[in-house]
Parts: structure tokens; sequence; C-alpha cells
């Protein structure tokens, strides 16, 4: 299966065990989601093969795919938020990429995307994970360009964004670089149309060549797959653009991407990709700080005591602003002492003991009360010899 959970295999030839460990991983990924805050069912019960989720619906009647609701521009932008959003914290948070994410596998329920359907995701360690966030990218603004009519962000923005880590892992850091990163496609498009069509036309073709390279392209997930002749060539600029990016990513040196821009003459690869966006908000923000900074230092008179006890209000409360901050974070992962793993493990051991005994006393019960085979086979054949007569 190419996933750690299930290193040790399972019985492809049965498909009964197949679709029963099928279930089981769905109710796996469904607990993680869960746990993780993201908009999805809630899983209930694990029978075999039967899976039991909450019902999304009202009245009885169960809540609209996105493929068959009528949205207004207004609500079809705020999904496309929340599915980029949902995509970005499956891989962030739960480390899982969907697999198969389309209309098809979004419900719209309460004004919030929901998603269903995650017994094929895969966990990011997965040979092909990165190959099928590739296609749910492409899946999504498809659908939102086509039938939404919305600007969407690039394939490889949308890959981007899901995957890049950031310093500062909050919600508003986040909402942050999404909010620039569709203002950036804001611009292109405004851009565009004050351009004669012909030159529409070219970047359209442009566009649509560099995302036929990206979906084609091999994406090394670390440092040994990159070939020891290839490193010669990405300190060229003679490689792929997409492949640069990727070892950018992987290094975090930007100087293959500004080798293969320059080798290619082209300036704005650079400028689309979410890193420059990345490094041009932090930038921008350190300058503010400096600026700040200096205004802070240029005030070099007396301060009197009304200012000093507005600022220590003012410190009061942005200490209270990050308490509820902290309060109201949806999940935090914490790291846990080396006792309180020992006592966690020490007690999933001893009801595993438990579990066992309680089976074998289950097993001997029976056996006091269960007939003999000899017994059963006189039995048998007393009523064969009533009814011959």
């Amino acid at each position: 299966a190419g996933e750690h959970r299930w290193r040790k295999g399972y019985c492809k030839s049965n498909p009964r065990k197949m679709v029963k460990v099928w279930a089981e991983k769905e109710m796996r990924n469904y607990r993680r989601l869960h746990a993780a805050n993201i908009p999805c069912p809630t899983p209930i019960l694990l029978k075999s093969h039967v899976l039991i989720m909450e019902f999304l619906g009202n009245s009885g009647w169960p809540s609209p795919r996105l493929k068959d609701t009528s949205l207004s521009e207004r609500r079809m932008r705020e999904a496309y938020v929340q599915t980029v959003l949902i995509m970005r914290h499956m891989y962030q948070r739960c480390r899982l990429v969907h697999g198969d994410l389309s209309e098809y596998n979004l419900l719209w329920h309460n004004n919030e995307i929901y998603v269903i359907d995650v017994s094929q995701s895969v966990e990011t360690d997965h040979p092909s994970a990165l190959d099928f966030l590739r296609k749910d990218s492409a899946n999504v603004n498809d659908f939102f360009r086509k039938s939404g009519g919305l600007d969407v962000m690039s394939t490889r923005q949308l890959f981007e964004f899901v995957t890049s880590p950031l310093s500062d892992g909050s919600l508003e850091a986040e909402s942050t670089l999404l909010d620039n990163i569709m203002n950036h496609v804001g611009e292109t498009s405004a851009r565009l149309s004050g351009e004669s069509e012909e030159a529409r036309r070219e970047e359209t073709q442009r566009e649509a060549v560099d995302e036929a390279v990206f979906m084609s392209q091999f994406l090394p997930r670390s440092l040994n797959q990159v070939a020891e002749h290839e490193i010669k060539q990405l300190a060229e600029g003679e490689v792929e653009e997409t492949y640069a990016h990727a070892v950018a990513a992987l290094t975090g040196n930007q100087d293959v991407v500004d080798a293969v821009a320059k080798k290619s003459g082209r300036d704005d690869t650079k400028s689309k990709t979410v890193n420059s966006i990345l490094l041009s908000t932090e930038g921008s923000k350190k300058k503010e700080g400096l600026d700040a900074k200096f205004v802070d230092d240029s005030n070099n008179g007396a301060v009197s005591d009304e200012e000093v006890e507005n600022k220590y209000d003012a410190n009061i409360n942005e200490d209270s602003d990050s308490d509820d901050d902290d309060d109201s974070a949806r999940f935090i992962k914490t790291a846990m002492t080396p006792e309180e793993l020992a006592a966690a493990k020490e007690e999933v051991r001893a009801a595993r003991k438990a579990n066992k005994k309680a089976v074998k006393e289950a097993r001997s019960e029976k056996r006091l009360t269960k007939i003999k085979k000899k017994d059963k086979r006189k039995a048998i054949n007393k009523t064969k010899g009533n009814k011959k007569k």
C-alpha cells in the first residue's frame, strides 16, 4: 500500500477482508480530521466493514454535494477559501493527502464546506502523495474556475500553499498568506484585462504550458532523490523550473530558482511562486518594524506619567487578548514527557492483558456448556433413525 500503517500487508485475495481494512482506514482518517477540527462527518462506530458516521443534513434531507449546489459568487468564493484551507490543514496538521478531492467529495452544510470520502487518503510520506496532491489541486481549481467563474490561483501556487511551512503556524499567518496570494491573482487578472487580445492569448497559452509541465514533472521528496549530475545542472540553471522550485523548497536556497530564471530569460517565474510572496510579505513586516523602531528612537523626550499608564493598560489588554487567542485555539499538539509516554504505554498493555483475560474466561465458560462431538454425532444419528421408522 505504500503506507507505514499497512507495512505488514493485508490480504489481497479475499475481497471481504479488503473491504474491512478499507473501512478501518477510513475510520482512522476521519478520526485524524475530527481531532484537527477539520469540517467532516463525526465518526461514531466501526463494526466489521460497516462505518457509522454523523448525518449531515436538515429534516432528514442530506446536505448537497458541492457539484449539486447553485451558490452565489460570494458564497462560491467562501467555499473556495474553505476548501483551500481544508487541504492545507489536512497536509500540515493530519499529515494526510485526500487523493480524490473534487466537487463530488465536498458537501455544502450550514454554509460551510465538509470533506468526505477519505478512505483512499494517504499519509504525506507515501511515494505518490505529491502526485495525488497535484491532482487534487488541479481538480479544485478547475471546478471553481469553470463552474464558479472565479479567478483562482494556479495549480503550482495552490500546491505550494498547501505544502509550504510557516515560521508562525497560526491561523492569522495562514490567512495573511492566502490573502496575499489572492491579491496577487487579482492584480494579474486586472493587468491582463487591460492588455490586447493577442497578449492575453499568449499569456493563457504560456500558463497552460507551465501547468502541463508542473503536472508531469518529477518532484523529489528528499535530497537523496537528487542525482549528483543534476547538482551541476541546478547551479547552471539547466533544469526544469518546477524541479528547481522543488529543490529550493527542500534546501531553502533560492539561487537555483534565480539561475533557472536567468537561463530562461523569464523574471515572472519567481514572482508567481508562494515562496516569493511569502518572502516579500516577511520583508515588508520587517521594514514596518524598523520604521516603528526608528520613530520610537527619534522621540527621546521626557515621558509623562499619563503615557506610562496608557502603555501599561495597553500591555494588559494585549496579554488578555493573547490569552483569549490561546484558549480559542482549535488544535494544539503537545509533546508528552518520557514519564507520560511510559505511563500511556503501560496503560495500553494493561488494557490488552485485561481484554485477553476476558476472552480466555469467555472461552472457558463456553467449553463447559459445549456439547462434545461424539455426543452430538449420536444425537444426529438417533434423529436419522427415527426418520427412517
